[in-house]
Parts: structure tokens; C-alpha cells; sequence
């Protein structure tokens, strides 16, 4: 794969990612732990249909051996999964996704530290320049008194994205060496989705969601996360660790737009003047990568 497809398909996958805060804000009855467990228990099942036809019994291989990588980057994927929701309904949409674009900061480092990995400077002026467009857009939230609790909630998705980019990566990595090592973290997805359905269904019963909510968040478990997070994890050999991150930046930009087109959430100026920011610095990473 060349790193110009890597990169669409990337931008593919944020695509995907973003649209759950404009589908979230159309439901009817569904609220926190059991808009979660749905959703979580839909990718799950998408998941092990879609694993099950890929890779047979051997999917299950990793899970049931107790592989450590797995099982670290399944307890991330299921992180990942909850928290996100819950900010959902705790906070705004742009809120949410700007707390969670800190994750390219946290990932370089994380790939700095544990990987040895040298970024070179356009990477970090990319980071820099994003993390500028974040903190401008995440103070004028604070200021107008935006609800602490899905900040902090919130916060949980990009260091558990951090901990998994940075794993993955370390698969990628010796995957080089034995291919088959990168295809079993694909069970991890399967495995976050399995732990975030099961945490939930305690929380959430009784189940009070409509058929038309069962419905919504099918669409979420399915293609806004089983399939971009397969994709994600494929992209994982192809592109380094705090690349990802940065790309993961465009569901800052594409869902708050789709939330205000699609849920009437208008986005303040500082928030749309921070999102531009964020998109430049991509942007320029981007062109001066292809150039060199």
C-alpha cells in the first residue's frame, strides 16, 4: 500500500468516526450506559461475523491464549468505546472532540518514549500548531461554562488511544518479522467491543431504547465503528504511530461540522477558528511529507 492511499483511507475512517455525534443527537429514549451498550454490542457482533468469515477459529486464538498485546489493546479499544459515549451525553459534540484531539501530543510522545521513534520537525510543528487550534478552541468551552464532567470524561479517549497507537505500532514493528502478529491485534477490536457490552448491561438495565434507536445504534456499531476501527488497525503497519493521531484530528473537524449541519449544534467563532488550525496543520504535514 502507498502512503497516499494509507492516508485517504485514514481520512476515510475519521469520516466514519465523526458521524456519531449527529446520529446520537436523534435518538429518542437511549441515554448513557445503554446508548453504549447497544452500540458496543453491535460492533461486537459485526465483528465476530466479520472476523469469523476473515480468519475462522484463529481469531479467537489470541483472546483465548491470554495473548498480553491483545488483551491490553482490547481493554484500550473498550476505553475507548465507553468513554466516548458518555461524553456524548454529557457535553456537546465539539466539546467532546476537542478534549479528545490531544491524542497526537500524547501518542508522539508515548512513540517517543517507549519506540525510540525520531519525528522529524514538520511533525512537531504540526502537533504544535494543532494543539494551539485545540487549547484555543477547549478554553473558549471552559469559558462558557461547558460541563466538566464530559471533559473528563472525555480525556479518557485520547490516553487510551495514545497506549493503542503506540502497541500497535510495536506490532507493526516486529510484524516485519512475522506477519502474523499484526493480524492477530484485529481480535483486539473484537475483544474491546465484548468488554465495553459487557461493562455497560449492568448499568443499562432496564433497556428502555425505541426500535428506532436499536436502529440508530446499529448504524453506529457497525459502520462507525467495526469497520473504520478494522481499517485503522490495518493502517497501523503502513503509517507511524503519531501520524495516525494527527490524521485522527479530521474527526475534530468533520463532526463538528456534521453536528451543526446535522443536529443544529452551531459551533462558536473560537471553535471554528481553532478547527481551522487544526486542519492546516494537517495540511502542511501532509504536503511537506510528499514533497520530501
Amino acid at each position: 500500500m502507498t502512503h497516499a492511499r494509507a492516508v485517504a483511507l485514514m481520512v476515510l475512517v475519521t469520516l466514519l468516526w465523526s458521524i456519531a455525534g449527529v446520529i446520537t443527537r436523534h435518538l429518542d429514549a437511549a441515554r448513557s450506559f445503554e446508548l453504549t451498550f447497544w452500540r458496543s454490542g453491535f460492533n461486537a457482533l459485526a465483528l465476530i461475523l466479520a472476523l469469523g468469515l476473515l480468519r475462522g477459529t484463529a481469531a479467537w486464538q489470541g483472546i483465548l491464549g491470554g495473548n498480553r498485546a491483545i488483551w491490553v489493546s482490547g481493554l484500550c479499544w473498550s476505553v475507548m468505546y465507553t468513554a466516548f459515549m458518555i461524553a456524548l451525553t454529557l457535553t456537546s459534540v465539539a466539546n467532546v472532540l476537542v478534549t479528545m484531539a490531544v491524542g497526537p501530543l500524547l501518542t508522539a510522545l508515548f512513540a517517543r518514549i517507549f519506540l525510540g521513534q525520531r519525528l522529524p520537525p514538520r511533525t512537531w510543528v504540526a502537533i504544535a500548531v494543532a494543539s494551539a487550534g485545540i487549547a484555543s478552541m477547549f478554553g473558549a468551552e471552559a469559558a462558557r461554562g461547558a460541563s466538566l464532567a464530559g471533559s473528563l470524561v472525555a480525556v479518557a479517549v485520547p490516553v487510551a488511544g495514545s497506549i493503542n497507537w503506540t502497541l500497535l505500532q510495536h506490532r507493526a514493528d516486529a510484524a516485519r518479522q512475522d506477519t502474523d502478529q499484526a493480524q492477530d491485534m484485529l481480535s483486539a477490536v473484537m475483544l474491546g467491543a465484548l468488554l465495553s457490552a459487557a461493562a455497560m448491561l449492568p448499568l443499562a438495565w432496564p433497556l428502555q431504547a425505541s426500535n428506532h434507536d436499536i436502529g440508530l445504534l446499529a448504524l453506529l456499531g457497525v459502520v462507525q465503528l467495526a469497520i473504520p476501527c478494522l481499517l485503522a488497525v490495518r493502517l497501523s503497519r503502513e503509517l507511524p504511530a503519531p501520524e495516525i493521531a494527527l490524521l485522527a484530528l479530521l474527526e475534530v473537524i468533520f463532526g463538528v461540522l456534521l453536528a451543526w449541519l446535522g443536529a443544529g449544534e452551531v459551533p462558536t467563532a473560537s471553535t471554528l477558528a481553532g478547527g481551522a488550525l487544526v486542519l492546516g496543520a494537517l495540511v502542511g504535514n501532509e504536503v511537506l511529507g510528499r514533497r520530501r
